[in-house]
């Protein structure tokens, strides 16, 4: 049994940034990260499908301490791994990543103030457990069993599994789904498919913007790369949160800007409404990111088309819709969302009680009431998910110094759930599907305090860098 101060898991964007955090923040404690998978990069590592991408800009999707060098700021998957490669490689970070170690238990005992995680194979204990696994499900995607699926004659894959022999040339392709793995795969796959359809029941709200930052390329031909990439940083956060305040605010004339812009890239052959129209509010979702246009393109030039319309079932040669329209295709791609879990399935539990992650509050978006020395690394849903994952690793390296200089062994954050006047939410708090489908597991949130996970950068930088860390809450304790 091997003891480390602090245990990350994951060693995605999460975890490598919180590894950084730690060791220069925190360079008196010995840590490990415990990565389930044989090789770093997360979620940059497990998704292969074709056109694979960012749909948020790298200056800000980067690490604030390692300047995205790149040309585009919009960066393709196999561009963000590199990255995540290098910046592991250049602070040493990867000698302390210990592969193929799936966490599958934690425990926590008060006696003792220490975590006992068990992998597969192995036993560590630690003073304090940072899960940095997001919250998808790395082992499947969300399935949908389509009525005669068994009957279709050519292949169904999903993206989360994509298999590397695949190959769609000259294929008729229906990639079913309106989210950002669809207007990825979309335009990705017409280059070379005979013709892809995406094929929605529902739309999605879809923005275009250009893969290179023009403003950006200025800026670093003539300043200092890290002058220029903090620049750019902080113009991207301001302009990313403006506008999801304003959108927010007047949601009426926010789908009236969207459509206008989908509008001008559209053929004349293929209208705004219904194929681009939700039924939601901008942000009640996540938007659809186009760079460059490319899924417009596609529509344009013909290589792609797009129908909204509900599957009756599946056919020998393709999909039969509710309208009567048949669909032929000898590839169909099911897009059709991802799994949500929970502090990555690990079983956890605290003085020999199991701890339900619903029945948890989430105290300033990172721990849970009533566990102790645990913090949950989940990123913005409005924004970049660095931008919230790096500020949690930097309050979580003030928490461990503030328990040294204390002399305190445990933080706990407590919570009176009649303290809210209003019903808890889930911590992810969007009307997507994949979202409603784990409400049940996710913890929740409240409505006011350090309760709520609030989709405000600005505000959380002041909170969570220099707020307190005694508020009343959170309960420290020696042993």
């Amino acid at each position: 049994m091997e003891h480390l101060d602090v245990l990350i898991v994951g060693a995605g964007l999460s975890g490598i940034g919180a590894a950084y955090r730690l060791q220069t923040r925190c360079p008196d404690r010995t840590y490990a990260v415990l990565e389930a998978r044989d090789a770093l990069g997360g979620t940059w590592d497990l998704f292969r499908y074709p056109g694979v991408r960012s749909d948020s800009d790298m200056f800000t999707l980067g690490f604030p301490f390692h300047p995205w060098k790149a040309a585009k700021a919009i960066a393709d998957g196999p561009s963000i791994l590199d990255y995540l490669h290098e910046t592991a490689s250049t602070y040493g970070i990867d000698k302390h990543i210990r592969f193929g170690q799936r966490v599958v238990q934690a425990s926590w005992s008060s006696v003792d103030a220490l975590w006992t995680v068990e992998t597969g194979d192995s036993v560590y204990t630690c003073s304090f457990l940072y899960v940095c696994s997001g919250y998808y499900d790395y082992d499947s995607g969300y399935v949908v069993d389509f009525p005669g699926q068994s009957s279709f004659e050519g292949r169904i894959v999903h993206p989360q599994h994509w298999p590397a022999d695949l190959d769609y040339t000259g294929q008729r392709v229906v990639v079913i789904g309106s989210g950002a793995t669809a207007v990825t795969l979309v335009p990705a796959m017409a280059d070379t498919a005979s013709h892809v359809t995406m094929l929605q029941r529902t739309p999605s709200y879809v923005a275009s913007r250009p893969a290179r930052d023009a403003f950006s390329d200025r800026l670093r031909a003539v300043l200092p790369e890290n002058l220029a990439h903090r620049l750019i940083r902080g113009k991207n956060v301001a302009v990313s949160t403006a506008l999801y305040s304003a959108f927010r605010k007047w949601p009426a004339h926010a789908a009236w800007l969207l459509n206008a812009g989908v509008a001008r890239e559209l053929p004349q052959s293929i209208p705004v409404d219904p194929h681009f129209t939700p039924q939601y509010k901008p942000w009640d979702q996540r938007l659809c990111l186009v760079p460059d246009a490319d899924l417009f393109k596609a529509l344009r030039d013909g290589s792609a088309s797009v129908v909204t319309d509900e599957i009756s079932r599946f056919t020998p040669q393709g999909l039969l819709l509710r309208s009567g329209q048949e669909l032929q295709a000898d590839l169909v791609v099911t897009a059709t969302g991802l799994r949500m879990v929970a502090l990555g399935n690990i079983q956890v539990t605290v003085d020999g009680r199991s701890v339900a992650p619903h029945d948890t509050f989430v105290y300033k978006g990172m721990m849970l009431s009533g566990v102790p020395n645990l913090a949950w690394c989940i990123g913005y849903t409005n924004n970049s998910w660095t931008l919230r994952s790096d500020l949690t690793s930097q309050y979580v390296c003030r928490l461990l110094n503030h328990l040294t200089a204390t002399g305190t062994r445990i933080c706990i954050p407590e919570v009176d759930p009649a303290e809210y006047d209003a019903p808890p939410r889930p911590v992810v708090d969007l009307s997507s599907g994949y979202i409603r489908r784990a409400a049940s597991i996710l913890p929740r949130q409240g409505s006011q305090g350090p309760w709520r996970l609030r989709q405000n950068y600005p505000r959380d930088l002041v909170t969570l860098r220099f707020g307190p860390i005694s508020d009343g809450v959170m309960q420290f304790r020696r042993d």
